[in-house]
């Protein structure tokens, strides 16, 4: 009887291991699994119905602008203009009632009016920074109060994020002496403009929008940036390699 029961526990332990194991834990396993795959297919079920139109919008690039039909050129464009953030307070000083500049513009446009006033220029600062709001005040009420299409508005005037006066570092110059040739093709006729063809390079500042520029924005002699550092280099880096 004692062999009996030695045999029996001998054959017992002689069983493999895989062989030993439970059919019932198998069985959970799988149905864990399961309930995992389920999981993740409904998961993804809801994300997609309640995230789907944001995640396609931004595979097709950044939404346009509220108002404006068209959308961004795979360049970033938006009408011809590039997009553009704004200044942050920190970099920004008041230059006289109503307009600031980026730090670096302003000191570099400091001397440059005062070597244009040495040579009897009367440099006039008519326009700096704008925040993306003012420009989108700027760019929707003019073109109602005209009746332009959005297009048309946009040969004279950035979309709101896309104009260079929100970087701090856009100027817009006009002569003291001749002050209706302000804002208008008319200013290049004036001895400020010619005194700035000849010194805003030395004073690292260039002509934006000169005639028949790649951009397709009119021709604005009155406005120009600076570019005189490296963060306004790489803010402009993009109008650079489209000229």
């Amino acid at each position: 009887m004692a062999r009996a029961i030695n045999a029996r526990r001998i054959s017992r332990d002689d069983i493999p291991v895989a062989r030993r194991s439970r059919p019932q834990r198998r069985a959970r396993s799988g149905s864990l699994g399961l309930l995992v795959a389920c999981l993740m297919v409904f998961g993804g079920s809801i994300t997609a119905v309640l995230f789907g139109p944001w995640l396609f919008a931004g595979l097709m690039g950044p939404a346009p602008v509220e108002g404006i039909q068209d959308r961004p050129t795979a360049d970033g464009r938006l009408l011809g203009h590039f997009p553009y953030p704004e200044a942050s307070v920190q970099n920004r000083i008041l230059m006289q009632p109503g307009i600031e500049l980026h730090q670096e513009a302003a000191d570099a446009l400091s001397s440059m009016r005062a070597a244009a006033s040495a040579d009897g220029v009367d440099l006039r600062l008519l326009s700096g920074y704008r925040s993306h709001d003012l420009q989108e005040r700027i760019f929707f009420d003019i073109k109602s109060d005209r009746n332009q299409t959005a297009a048309e508005r946009a040969k004279v005037s950035a979309p709101p994020g896309y104009s260079e006066h929100s970087t701090g570092y856009a100027i817009d110059l006009g002569d003291g002496t001749i002050p209706e040739a302000n804002l208008s093709e008319s200013f290049e006729a004036t001895r400020a403009f010619r005194w700035l063809q000849d010194h805003a390079a030395s004073y690292h500042f260039v002509l934006s929008f000169p005639l028949d520029n790649p951009q397709g924005v009119t021709y604005e002699p009155w406005h120009w940036r600076f570019e005189g550092s490296a963060s306004a280099l790489r803010l402009f880096e993009s109008a650079h390699q489209l000229e």
